[in-house]
């Protein structure tokens, strides 16, 4: 080949690598934005006076006397609109049965929505839901609730050739020329008095238990039961793993029977998941019987199986790595083969099977399906270390899933979701960086 032609070649390669790099940093760039702008919203917020009368309630955080204060200011602000429906009730007997009967409806729904959006009305039975018990504890959200208390919804089917279009009807209207219809514009203009939303950084997202459903609170035994389900994989799946590699590769004889071997072996990486869920389900419950129904033990030998081959592969490659000049040295000066194995060339390859390792991690960190069988809740408490032999867990990607698609207020906890998702992405990050230091260290002490 020309001196030209290598160098135009080189070049080319040269531009395809660096466009492939842009465009996965591009990509990255967009499917994490909304990730972490979302997230970010579950732990900076403009928190209204009804969450910190919560968390002070229910989770015993915040300055009694200051939460006190903020509450008397609010009430303070929204006894206007209590007055003018104690008013708007009085004129109601002094109308016609049939004039009251026009009411009935719109009233019964305009309360409810301020039911939503300030809490439970003074004198009125405490609510048995937690959610029922307080007003909108975010700001973001209690703007959308006044717009549900100022609007009603409607769609316009006239034209039947389209579909029928939305549109927002005053509910004012319905109450024109009544006591009422000066609580429309005074909600609109107050609502920062009665609620009196304050920039929050709400950091114990991480460290709080969920409250009826994770419409409160935190993810702390999402956090937890992630971690134990991944560290377990780990710790029964990175043992087996270079045990049966270090047989592949010293100890086997070439032949048909180590061949069909390894075929399985890259086999078992190709199984859907959800194979592995029902597997685990099937053998480790069903028929070992490692715990009586699901546990954190049962689902972290269902992620070890899954793992299981990308370590042995991962590790097969790195002992292989291993210079044959290190063992032959050291079988040259008596070593005998074991202690060769376990103090010569397993450490030279240990930072190629840390490799394997912070790959498999991540999998078994952002698996879903192997879990929904064998270990995962929707809602649990944090588990005690000795507690994962017997008992499920909640974890962050089975949670996702449900909190997305299941959840009967799912639009309600959107920064949840976000909040659980960006929680899952760090701690990736977070195990597998500690995986990457160690490795870096091991190759540092090798080369040192």
């Amino acid at each position: 080949m020309r001196l030209g032609s290598r160098r135009l070649f080189d070049r080319s390669f040269t531009g395809l690598s660096v466009l492939s790099i842009v465009l996965i940093t591009l990509s990255l760039a967009v499917l994490l934005a909304p990730i972490v702008t979302g997230g970010l919203g579950a732990f900076v917020f403009r928190a209204t006076v009804e969450h910190r009368r919560l968390m002070l309630e229910q989770f015993g955080h915040g300055d009694q006397a200051a939460v006190a204060a903020d509450v008397a200011l609010a009430t303070a602000a929204r006894q206007h609109v209590y007055d003018l429906l104690a008013q708007f009730e009085q004129e109601l007997k002094t109308l016609s049965f049939a004039q009251r009967r026009k009411y009935t409806g719109p009233l019964r729904e305009l309360r409810d929505r301020l039911h939503t959006l300030l809490g439970p009305f003074p004198g009125t039975r405490q609510p048995v839901l937690l959610r029922e018990q307080y007003g909108q504890p975010r700001w973001d959200r209690a703007q959308v609730k006044l717009h549900d208390v100022l609007y009603i919804e409607q769609y316009d089917y006239s034209d039947h050739t389209q579909m029928g279009q939305q549109a927002y009807i005053p509910r004012a209207d319905d109450f024109k020329n009544t006591a009422l219809e000066a609580l429309f514009p005074y909600l609109e203009a107050n609502l920062t008095q009665m609620l009196r939303p304050r920039w929050t950084v709400y950091w114990r997202f991480l460290c709080d238990e969920s409250a009826d459903a994770h419409i409160f609170g935190g993810i702390l035994p999402e956090v937890l039961g992630t971690l134990y389900l991944t560290v377990g994989a780990i710790l029964c799946a990175v043992p087996m793993g270079i045990v049966s590699a270090i047989y592949l590769v010293e100890y086997a004889r070439a032949g048909w029977l180590v061949g069909l071997l390894r075929t399985c072996i890259s086999t078992l990486a190709g199984v859907p998941s959800i194979v592995f869920g029902l597997f685990g389900l099937a053998f480790f419950i069903n028929t070992v019987h490692v715990s009586a129904s699901k546990s954190v033990l049962a689902g972290s030998l269902t992620l070890a199986l899954l793992i299981l081959p990308v370590v042995i592969r991962a590790s097969e490659e790195a002992l292989r790595a291993v210079p044959q000049t290190y063992k032959e040295a050291a079988l040259s000066l008596g070593s005998s083969r074991w202690r060769t194995i376990v103090r010569v060339i397993l450490p030279a390859a240990l930072p190629g099977i840390l490799t394997g390792v912070v790959i498999s991690m991540g999998r078994a960190a952002g698996e879903t399906a192997p879990i929904i069988f064998t270990a995962a809740v929707s809602v649990g408490r944090p588990l005690q270390v000795w507690q994962t032999v017997s008992q499920p867990t909640p974890a962050l990607p089975w949670n996702i899933y449900n909190l997305c698609t299941e959840h009967e207020a799912m639009d309600e906890i959107r920064h949840v979701q976000y909040g659980m998702v960006l929680t899952l992405v760090l701690l990736v990050l977070v195990l597998n960086g500690a995986a990457i230091i160690m490795r870096a260290r091991i190759s540092r002490k090798l080369t040192g």
